[in-house]
């Protein structure tokens, strides 16, 4: 009876462990878009450097959640997760100490690594303690939304403060974030070799379904990094917003975010998951499209914060549709691969940007948002015939 209960208390720590993580994870990597857009007006960068920052970032998340999921194995979860999250303080840091390009290169991967391996680990703490895997990873992912909605917040009022104080801020967040994993209770190394002792299963690359849903996370990923990384940038060259106001798109942004996944944990009842996400795809390709013929600031606000509520359940839901295949290796996996749609269309971004003005640049973020529909029906045929 005691061992049921100290099992229970672990488990329970683990889930609280696991969501408050991915709230700080939430101020540290939506941080880095805003953070971009303060570096891009200091330092004079061009579209391609400020495009190829975002990617950086996106391929440090890709290699950690590959190596999440290998790593543990050989010196533990604990280690691993501690040692790649280091990379939110480090790497926060090192924007506020300089401009040169081959450090923010690097400073960008390291925060990148550290969002891959959040991701990763939360996932794992919160799925793997829970009945009702779609609505905690709905919560989950909605404690994501909240930091990433007070990030703004917090940056506006340092950098009132100091031009400097808003990356040291967002570092001290990441400080916090690698704290709160040291005391998750994540088993070390004999722990991990105990129960990677056999060989790690990989028979989930053979499941047509898994790569489906990594090819409709690939699109998600896209779509979203597009956005975060860009949306500041744009409404500022557009003239739509200026200064602190433009900042605070992105506190619209993660507000509609934040209210569609707590509608989707605690009150929408979602029976055929594929039918509504080729829903929200419909939705993230009208209100993307509107996004870019706008040109006065309340209706580009409102055609962001609708295409926010459309997007917001795509991760959630796709990651839960996962099912018995969840495992440190299928999430890194996934992920990784989704991780390319946040490096490759971020960087098309940039360089369509420099070539034909930034407005066509951010039109290539409508090919991901058809994505999602056409990869949704897909799924819908294959139910439909079995």
């Amino acid at each position: 009876m005691i061992n049921n209960q100290q099992h229970s208390q672990i488990d329970k720590h683990a889930y609280n462990s696991g969501m408050a993580a991915f709230f700080l994870g939430g101020v540290c990597a939506i941080s880095a878009g805003i953070i971009v857009s303060i570096l891009r007006d200091r330092y004079q960068f061009s579209f391609s450097l400020s495009g190829t920052l975002v990617s950086t970032m996106s391929i440090g998340n890709m290699v950690a959640l590959l190596i999440s999921g290998i790593l543990p194995g050989k010196i533990g979860e604990k280690a691993t997760t501690l040692i790649l999250t280091s990379g939110a303080c480090l790497g926060y840091l090192i924007t506020s100490l300089t401009g040169n390009p081959v450090f923010l290169l690097l400073a960008f991967l390291m925060m990148g690594i550290s969002k891959g391996c959040t991701a990763n680990k939360c996932t794992i703490l919160v799925g793997s303690n829970t009945d009702n895997r779609p609505k905690a990873m709905s919560l989950m992912n909605a404690w994501f939304a909240l930091g990433a909605l007070l990030c703004p917040f917090l940056i506006t009022f340092l950098q009132g403060i100091s031009p400097t104080l808003p990356m040291v801020g967002v570092s001290l967040a990441g400080l916090c974030l690698w704290f709160v994993f040291f005391f998750s209770g994540l088993p070390g190394r004999s722990t991990a070799a105990a129960e990677t002792s056999g060989k790690t299963d990989y028979s989930f690359l053979k499941n047509p379904v898994f790569w489906i849903l990594a090819m409709l996370l690939f699109c998600q990923n896209a779509a979203e990094y597009t956005v975060n990384g860009w949306v500041v940038t744009y409404y500022k060259n557009e003239h739509i917003l200026s200064g602190a106001l433009a900042t605070y798109t992105v506190t619209v942004q993660w507000l509609f975010t934040l209210v569609a996944r707590l509608l989707l944990a605690f009150a929408i009842k979602i029976r055929k998951p594929f039918k509504a996400l080729a829903i929200m795809g419909i939705g993230m390709i009208i209100m993307y499209a509107l996004l870019l013929t706008v040109s006065t600031p309340v209706p580009a606000l409102i055609m962001l914060a609708l295409f926010s509520f459309s997007v917001a359940g795509v991760y959630p839901m796709a990651v839960a549709s996962i099912g018995e295949m969840l495992s440190s290796a299928s999430v890194g996996f996934l992920l990784s691969f989704a991780g390319i749609g946040g490096i490759l269309f971020p960087w098309l971004v940039g360089i369509i940007a420099d070539l034909s003005g930034l407005r066509a640049g951010m039109a290539v973020n409508l090919i991901p948002c058809a994505g999602i529909i056409i990869l949704s029906l897909v799924m819908l045929i294959r139910e439909k015939k079995s």
